[in-house]
This record gives C-alpha cells, sequence and structure tokens, in this order.
C-alpha cells in the first residue's frame, strides 16, 4: 500500500472529518482509510529517512569474541523487560569478566540504557563487541563506547593508540606487574593527556604505592586542574612520610595544644595557596564553616601517627577524649583519615565508637564480615543498619548472611512493612551459593523470598560459565 498524503494532510482530515475531507476510498470506511495511511506513515517515518548524498556504509567487523550461551542471553533478555531488573549490573560484569559478547538484537536497548545509566558502561565496551562499536560510529548517543575497555585482556593493547578504556587496563596491568614501569609510562604521556585522563589514571598509582612515586605526585600537586591536584594530595596522604604528610603535621599541631589535661583546639584562620596546593580546599560545603571545614581537612590529611604522639593517649583513648570545642570536626577528621591511610587499628576503634560503613572497607574480609555481623546481631533495624551492610562488599559469607536472615526474620514478626531494603540487601549481596543454607533456615515468606533472588543468582552466574 502507497500513499500520496502528506501527514499534516491526514492531521487536517482528522481535525475537520473524513465527511469534509474526504479521502479516496478503498474497501474499508473513511475512517478505516483514514487510520491506514496514519500508521504506514508511522512505520515508514520509523524505519528510516531519505538517503543522502554519500558512500555506502561498511559492513560491521567479524566478531572475535564468543556470544554469551543462548540461556544467559534469554535471561538478559528477561532482566531486561522487568524481572529481578536491578541484578542486570550483575549479569553485565559476569558476562565481560568471561569475555562474552551480547546477541546482536539486544545492544540496541542496552546502548540506550547506557545512555541513561552511566554505572554500565565499563561492561558494555567489552560487550558490545565488534558490531557496538561499529553501531557506536554511527550514533552519537553511542559514543561513549569507543572510549571503554574493549575486551578483558585489554591490557595488551598499545599504550598510544587503544581507548582510554584500554589505556586503564593497561596502566593497571603494567602497574600490577612493574610499579615503576607504569609510574614512568604515565610521566612520559603526561603533558598530552585530557583532565579526565589525568585523574583516572592517578587512581591506579594507588596500588603499589611506595615513596618512589612521591617526587612525581609533588609535581602533580602543581596541576591545573583541581580533581587532578586532590587525587595526588590524597595518594600523598597515603604515605606517612611524605613531605606533603610532614606539612599536614605541622599544620595540624599548630591547632591543638593541651591545657590542665583538656584538649584544645584552634583551627586556622586563613586558608593559604600552599594549603590549597596540598589538597585544602578553601570554600567550605553550604552550611559548614570555613574554619570547621579546614580543620576537617586537616586532620585529614595528617598521619594518624601523629596524634598519639601531640596528646600523648592511644588511639582507643583517643576517641574518647572530649574536645570541649570543635570536637566534632577533628573525629570527622580521623574518620577521613583512616580511610584515606588504610590504618587497620583506628578502623576498630573508631568503629566501635561510631559505626560508620566508610570504617568496615579498612579492614581484612574476614574481620569485616565479623564486625558487620555482630553489629546487626545486637542493633535493631534502622537506617544505620543498613548503612553498615552498605558497606560490606558483597559476597557476604555464611556468618553475616546468617545474621541478616535472622535478623529479617525477627522484623517480620514486629515491623513486616520495614522489610523491603533489608531485604533486598540480602537478596543481592549474600554469596548466591548459600540459597540453600537460606531455603533451610526458615518456611517463612521473607525468607523464602530471599532464597528465591539467590536461586535466580546463582543459576544466572552458573549460565555463564
Amino acid at each position: 500500500m502507497s500513499t500520496p498524503y502528506g501527514w499534516e494532510d491526514l492531521v487536517s482530515a482528522a481535525l475537520v472529518g473524513t465527511e469534509r475531507r474526504p479521502l479516496p476510498s478503498g474497501e474499508g470506511t473513511p475512517e478505516a482509510e483514514l487510520f491506514d495511511h496514519a500508521a504506514l506513515l508511522t512505520v515508514r517515518a520509523r524505519a528510516g529517512r531519505m538517503p543522502r548524498e554519500g558512500s555506502p556504509l561498511e559492513a560491521a567487523p567479524e566478531e572475535r569474541q564468543p556470544e554469551v550461551p543462548r540461556a544467559a542471553g534469554a535471561r538478559l533478555a528477561r532482566v531486561l523487560g522487568g524481572e529481578r531488573s536491578r541484578l542486570l549490573a550483575e549479569w553485565l560484569q559476569a558476562a565481560a569478566a568471561r569475555g562474552y559478547r551480547l546477541s546482536p538484537h539486544l545492544l540496541p536497548e542496552l546502548l540506550d540504557q547506557a545512555v541513561r545509566d552511566r554505572s554500565i558502561r565499563p561492561h558494555l565496551g567489552v560487550l558490545a563487541g565488534a558490531r557496538g562499536r561499529w553501531l557506536a560510529g554511527l550514533n552519537p548517543a553511542w559514543g561513549f563506547l569507543l572510549e571503554e575497555v574493549t575486551a578483558p585482556g585489554a591490557a595488551h593493547e598499545t599504550w598510544e593508540l587503544g581507548t582510554s578504556g584500554d589505556r586503564k587496563a593497561h596502566l593497571g596491568a603494567v602497574r600490577a606487574a612493574d610499579p615503576a614501569r607504569a609510574r614512568l609510562l604515565l610521566e612520559e604521556t603526561w603533558e598530552k593527556e585530557t583532565p579526565q585522563d589525568r585523574a583516572v589514571f592517578l587512581e591506579i598509582l594507588a596500588d603499589g604505592l611506595s615513596s618512589d612515586d612521591e617526587p612525581f605526585l609533588e609535581r602533580v600537586l602543581d596541576d591545573r586542574r583541581r580533581e587532578v591536584r586532590h587525587e595526588a594530595a590524597d595518594l600523598l596522604t597515603r604515605l606517612p612520610g611524605s613531605r606533603l604528610a610532614r606539612r599536614m603535621a605541622e599544620r595540624a599541631a599548630a591547632c591543638v595544644r593541651t591545657e590542665n589535661g583538656e584538649v584544645q583546639i584552634v583551627p586556622p584562620l586563613t586558608c593559604d595557596a600552599a594549603m590549597e596546593r596540598d589538597g585544602v580546599r578553601a570554600k567550605p560545603p553550604r552550611g559548614t564553616g570555613e574554619r570547621s571545614w579546614w580543620l576537617q581537612q586537616i586532620v585529614a590529611r595528617a598521619p594518624l601517627e601523629v596524634w598519639p604522639a601531640l596528646l600523648g593517649r592511644p588511639p582507643r583513648e583517643l576517641v574518647r577524649t572530649k574536645i570541649p570545642d570543635w570536637g566534632r570536626e577533628v573525629m570527622a577528621g580521623w574518620v577521613r583519615a583512616t580511610v584515606l591511610q588504610g590504618d587497620p587499628e583506628w578502623a576498630r576503634v573508631l568503629f566501635a565508637w561510631d559505626p560508620l560503613a566508610d570504617l568496615l572497607a579498612v579492614l581484612p574480609r574476614g574481620e569485616r564480615e565479623d564486625l558487620a555481623a555482630g553489629f546487626v546481631r545486637r542493633h535493631g533495624l534502622d537506617g544505620q543498619l543498613i548503612m553498615v551492610l552498605g558497606g560490606a562488599a558483597a559476597p557476604w559469607g555464611p556468618d553475616l548472611a546468617l545474621a541478616v536472615l535472622e535478623k529479617i526474620l525477627q522484623v517480620s514478626s514486629t515491623q513486616p512493612w520495614n522489610l523491603s531494603e533489608l531485604s533486598r540487601l540480602a537478596g543481592e549481596r549474600i554469596d548466591p551459593a548459600l540459597s540453600g543454607m537460606a531455603e533451610r533456615l526458615s518456611p517463612e515468606p521473607p525468607v523464602q523470598e530471599v532464597a528465591a533472588l539467590l536461586r535466580f543468582r546463582d543459576d544466572m552466574l552458573k549460565e555463564l560459565q
């Protein structure tokens, strides 16, 4: 069927009526004819556009990666259709780690979703395969794909010619094998890198960080981009013997004095250029005073070993020391310093004093789960418990899993309306291999719902093996 009418003609006929503006009669009623022509024009508009001058498109390159197994692809289609949709990122991560590529018919929907959700883009760099990168070259909205890692083994790609993602993978692999060589590689191209890439590449130096990196990082403190300077300052903060750490220790000492056994804090009056160079941000967040903000940052960047020396008390006593003024700022600075410097001793005493999720990440995995499980067993279901569990990296082992499932059982009899977030975390964070443990624990619906989600994840991951 063809139509001599344009869209405007059909709109006019619909507005004034087919009796006043008739269409050529066909086998159906005038109204049916109107809708037929409208449907035809709609399909034609969606199908493409009028050709312009240019060369025919080259065919997509041949694929070298294996396609995802059929069962795994079918499950992904179900997830995209709304079944257990929160598991999309886990599916993509697992599939990308195994070097699979997606079935072509799934690419447009996932690429469109990645336009809105940046967190899944790194996985799609691998999963899209050659066809996905070919499509990204044709659709500017999907152009982000051309900057992502192209394969799990992209560390072998040329440093000079790879995508940003490939170059990041390459630098990470070199850093793991030979830290000095990775730093020299980055130094050689530093002036040519974009500000965004500089900040990303600096993060990689956290692996294998040593005093050998200090001269380069000290120079980076003069970079034009604030994000780059701050990343360098964070790395130098992790080196207690660095020049930046010593400068911060001097600033911290100038803010502290002890009178009659009482700790007195005197925050800095100004934030000078030297402080800003060392990573202290001059402008505070809304609602925070300038001196309070500067004090927090100085405490956060000073070596933790400074405080027992300054105040004559070990960490377990320091966190309980009453500081009449500015105590909140000092405590916040200690927490940040503990996370930056990765100090397990301070993490333990601070978590015992104020259980914060960030502190768990500093501890070895086994100890982290023991602390989290103990906290779950003695604490009620509230926002703090959810935040602590959010800081316990997945997959959760048996002890933490059991503590959370028992909490779900306990709360289901007293506050069943308050279970959704805890059940979601349990289903998404517990090791899916523990689904049998959840099934056997209790026949109660809340636990069995978690078990069903764990079974789904377990089957999902097995299909990708």
